[in-house]
């Protein structure tokens, strides 16, 4: 549920108790501004349900930075992950002359690698995930271009996530009443405070466009992960980061296919008990076996 996801991730940051699976219930009723209270963005509902694989998943992060070396220096990749900055070792070059570089060489990457930089020193994020989209484009075979396009993305992907959530509180004070109001024939009798709904059908719709951003951003993330990494199938670090940005995206799958490639290349890593208990954890059940016809 995605509201009662952010409900819960604000609870547990008052309670170290890890909050229990809530049940949906038949009977509830509607949301004042229409549209299903119980739609889930998947990213949400499998933070939600597999909190344990979370807090694994950040002793993986310290432990990456401090022993493995992951996020130092140039070209590492993780630190793009959380910063969204440029750390390829380029600069100094403003949009303007870059834009003008790239008008009279607009088929040289260099430009685009230059407007990137420059956008962002400016910390316009979109900006340069579009300069960089256009160098890919390009010169498809830079995989450095790829890891930092990713972590761009990824950063961008997290701020939809935590504009999404504020939106989502701001919805909850657009209709303070509803959760009060009688059910059942009573209910349909008073009928619904127009207001407030109107507010609420407002508020729904930003939290729609919000998710469906959010659920793009991340998606991208993970494919321009996967491309770096078809590109330098034996850099582990790029397969570390694609495994992590794709269990926080939700896509389980192809964290685990990435995990396991990690420990392939690195089957003596410090963090290597911590990722096979996430595998354990994200890989899927057994399927229970078929009964026999008698």
């Amino acid at each position: 549920m995605a509201r009662a996801a952010v409900k819960a991730r604000q609870q547990a940051k008052k309670a170290t108790v890890q909050p229990q699976r809530q049940r949906a219930r038949g009977g509830r009723r509607k949301h004042a501004g229409g549209g299903n209270p119980n739609q889930q963005l998947f990213f949400v509902r499998m933070r939600r349900n597999a909190k344990p694989m979370y807090v694994i998943l950040a002793v993986l992060f310290a432990a990456t930075f401090a022993v493995l070396g992951v996020g130092s220096g140039s070209n590492s990749g993780l630190d793009q992950i959380f910063s969204g900055l440029n750390l390829f070792g380029h600069g100094g070059t403003s949009v303007s002359k870059a834009q003008k570089y790239i008008d009279k060489h607009p088929k040289d990457p260099k430009g685009y690698r230059e407007l990137a930089t420059a956008y962002e020193a400016k910390n316009e994020t979109g900006n340069a995930i579009g300069a960089l989209q256009q160098l890919t484009s390009l010169d498809k075979k830079d995989a450095a271009a790829w890891n930092e396009l990713a972590g761009l993305q990824y950063s961008q992907a997290q701020q939809y996530e935590s504009a999404y959530e504020n939106a989502y509180t701001a919805s909850q004070l657009a209709a303070p009443s509803t959760p009060f109001m009688p059910t059942g024939k009573l209910g349909t009798a008073l009928g619904t405070n127009q207001v407030e709904q109107a507010a609420a059908q407002q508020a729904n719709t930003g939290l729609t466009s919000l998710g469906q951003s959010t659920q793009s951003s991340f998606s991208s993330a993970i494919s321009s992960y996967q491309t770096a990494a078809k590109l330098q199938p034996g850099n582990s670090n790029t397969w570390l980061q694609l495994a992590q940005v794709a269990q926080t995206g939700g896509n389980s799958t192809v964290a685990v296919t990435a995990y396991k490639r990690y420990l392939k290349l690195n089957p003596d890593a410090a963090t290597a008990n911590e990722i096979k208990q996430l595998i354990k954890e994200l890989s899927p059940a057994p399927a229970a076996p078929k009964k026999k016809k008698k």
